[in-house]
């Protein structure tokens, strides 16, 4: 079947946009196909920084044959709704209708055949629409015609558009259509400086192959593996390991069509200033890799660029204009790093009163003294010196207000940590500066420190109070200040770091700390539940992807007062194990009938069943046997649960199950006897509150 070959050519895309377009391209490409009864085989699409381009393969030569039936009015009905039937539908006459009857009469029924087009005209009319209203983030307007009414509008100014439809063996159709003057054909261009010239192409093979001769690698994924293969050979040559970066490496690959690595230097004076530091100037501001040395780990004076072209003289002008560039941006690097160093972080701090965090929360001076009044609350609880904490609380935004942060912004608190270091501060209070971001993200690394641990869960918790006490809560997809992120990084920090506090406790002196400096009446009500339960989804989401169940987290946080998330984790855990064997299986499924029957018998009567069950009514043996049960497991469940021992609360759940059954086999609950039946249900009401030592089995999925 014939494949489409799309290229729309143009000035130099961002490399940040290039990866979503192509997608684009082909996702509005082949839904359309779609749409029109064109199914397709497959589809790819590429992007380099002068074009984007799309093969199709198998589109069917034509669309399929269309017959549908339109239901017209009732046989002996008005004149006039018959005439519009019959224009409506192109039918000559009633006579070529056919009748149909159902329950409401007979109606008409015109039998309509649509005869498919053929897929070059359909491609000619979808193309250019795609054209007009491709997504780009920005566009602009070029050229003489760009004031013109409906003028074009691209990300860069277009010069060219290939389309070509046809089988690969034999000689393709041009896909006969205009965008804004520009008509489609067969042509294309090679590497803007290499190979300028056009080129004539006909099938995705011969359009890939000649652009690679013209030193143009159509696909991104293969000038990363070159530019990643390169610059390591490079570095080895010289006994030196390439720092790799994915980011950057996806950045470089969308600046050249013809990637050549090439390696420059710089003075051995700017290997004084931070490794993060160099790495961030020379990654930002040229683009470049680093090099490192793996005798010491420690970046070297080296540098790798990646070139768009084979120089005539090796690339040596190349290197040498990247190291002047990268010789003055590291010494203006320097001199910032140097400059900071001559302020001790606390002389900072006086300026963070007049910087406003939010409008409704006060200055960034109001937050970090919040931050170290939280901190030195929970550092008894995680084990670290309260004083060290305050310090490091203190002084853990102050690099905010740096030179090399207001330079290089990813770095922040990191280079608090170089700061605090260099002017004798405690390893761990400098440790703080850097960690109380962490973690990030699911893959970040979490702190373990106890003063980092205090500091970053202050600082995430007054965040979370914060903006919960205003109302700006996450909603739906919109979450502006990271507070989901925030909810996920303090129980990562809770539970990897095995710690045991409250949550509801440290959420209220968090808030306490905010009360004194706003009124009341501007704090949500029920603010700490409130929260708690955002904890509990975000917990969900943390242990479903650690491959829990979320139904188990909401089993627990059912019974109330759970705001110990260590625990939470332990019982969830414990549950889950439970629940997997054959005990647990069937003493969930008898608890869920029992609190079916229940829930129809409450509803039936208009009231609830509490209280303890009269041992005089018991009538059978397996009643007996199921109360004496029931008395035991509450006992040794609710001990168990008490020392913490969440395995032994279970087994002790477990004795419950062959008197349950027992019980469903042999009693009927509904007794024709009304005080036998209620004594009856008070038992199912017991079975279901000895289960709650544990968990609301009723949360729990089948």
């Amino acid at each position: 079947m014939p494949d489409l070959l799309l290229e729309l050519f143009s000035e130099e895309i961002p490399a940040r946009m290039q990866a979503k377009a192509a997608d684009d391209l082909r996702r509005m490409v082949t839904d359309k196909l779609v749409a029109e009864g064109l199914v397709y085989e497959g589809a790819r699409a590429f992007a380099t920084p002068r074009r984007l381009a799309l093969i199709v393969h198998g589109i069917p030569a034509r669309q399929p044959d269309l017959k549908e039936e339109r239901r017209g009015p009732r046989v002996g009905g008005a004149e006039p709704a018959i005439q519009g039937f019959l224009k409506a539908t192109g039918l000559s006459s009633i006579s070529e209708a056919k009748i149909q009857s159902d329950k409401k009469g007979d109606f008409y029924i015109a039998l309509l055949e649509k005869p498919g087009r053929p897929a070059l005209d359909v491609l000619a009319e979808i193309l250019p629409v795609i054209v007009r209203t491709f997504p780009w983030p920005k566009s602009m307007r070029w050229g003489a015609r760009s004031a013109r009414p409906g003028a074009l509008t691209w990300v860069r100014p277009l010069h060219a558009i290939t389309a070509t439809f046809g089988p690969e063996t034999e000689e393709p159709d041009v896909v006969q259509f205009s965008v804004d003057g520009i008509e489609a054909g067969q042509t294309t261009f090679g590497h803007r400086f290499m190979a300028p010239n056009a080129i004539s192409v006909r099938h995705f093979h011969d359009y890939e192959a000649k652009l690679q001769a013209a030193k143009v690698v159509l696909d991104p994924r293969a000038r990363k593996d070159m530019i990643l293969a390169d610059a390591k050979t490079l570095a080895q040559a010289q006994n030196f390991e390439l720092i790799e970066d994915q980011g950057l490496l996806d950045e470089v690959a969308g600046l050249v069509e013809w990637p050549v690595p090439l390696m420059g230097s710089f003075d051995e004076e700017f290997l004084s200033i931070p490794d993060e530091v160099i790495r961030a100037t020379i990654r930002n501001n040229q683009k470049c890799f680093v090099v490192s040395d793996p005798n010491t780990d420690k970046l070297t004076n080296k540098f790798i660029l990646t070139a768009n072209i084979e120089a005539t003289d090796g690339g040596k002008a190349i290197v040498a204009g990247n190291e002047r560039v990268i010789r003055a941006r590291l010494s203006d690097a320097k001199f910032f790093y140097e400059t900071d160093l001559k302020t001790r972080l606390e002389d900072r701090l006086p300026k963070f009163d007049h910087i406003v965090f939010h409008e409704k929360l006060g200055t960034q001076g109001e937050r970090i003294k919040r931050i170290e009044r939280l901190a030195a609350e929970i550092a008894p609880l995680v084990g670290a010196d309260i004083e060290k904490t305050k310090r490091a609380a203190r002084l853990a935004k102050a690099d905010l207000l740096t030179e090399v942060v207001g330079e290089f912004p990813e770095l922040q608190g990191l280079m608090g940590k170089y700061y605090a270091l260099a002017q004798g501060e405690d390893a761990s209070v400098a440790a703080a500066s850097e960690d109380h971001y962490k973690p990030q993200g699911p893959a970040d690394r979490v702190p373990t420190d106890p003063v980092s641990v205090a500091v970053a869960l202050a600082d995430k918790i007054d965040t979370l109070v914060g903006f919960w006490a205003i109302d700006e809560k996450p909603t739906g997809s919109k979450d502006p200040y990271a507070l989901r992120r925030a909810a996920l990084g303090a129980i990562r920090l809770i539970a990897e770091n095995e710690l045991r506090l409250s949550v509801l406790e440290v959420t209220n002196s968090a808030l306490g700390s905010l009360l004194e400096k706003r009124p009341k009446e501007a704090i949500i009500d029920d603010l700490p539940s409130d929260l708690l339960a955002f904890f509990a989804d975000r917990l969900k989401v943390q242990l479903r992807d650690q491959g829990a169940r979320h139904d188990l987290v909401d089993a627990v946080f059912s019974l109330g007062g759970q705001d110990d998330l260590l625990l939470v984790v332990r019982r969830v855990e414990a549950l889950g194990k439970f629940l997997d064997t054959d005990d647990g299986k069937n003493l969930l499924a008898g608890t869920k009938r029992a609190g079916n029957i229940l829930a129809i018998e409450e509803k039936r009567d208009k009231r609830t069943f509490d209280g303890a069950p009269d041992p005089s009514l018991y009538r059978r043996d397996e009643e007996k046997a199921l109360a004496k049960a029931i008395d035991q497991v509450k006992r040794e469940a609710s001990n168990a649960v008490a020392r913490e021992d969440f395995a032994g609360a279970m087994s002790a759940l477990a004795k419950l199950r062959p008197a349950v059954d027992a019980f469903f086999d042999k009693v009927k609950v509904n007794d024709d006897d009304l005080k036998v039946r209620e004594n009856r249900l008070k038992v199912l009401n017991e079975i279901r509150a000895a289960t709650r030592a544990v968990a609301d089995f009723s949360k729990i999925q089948d």
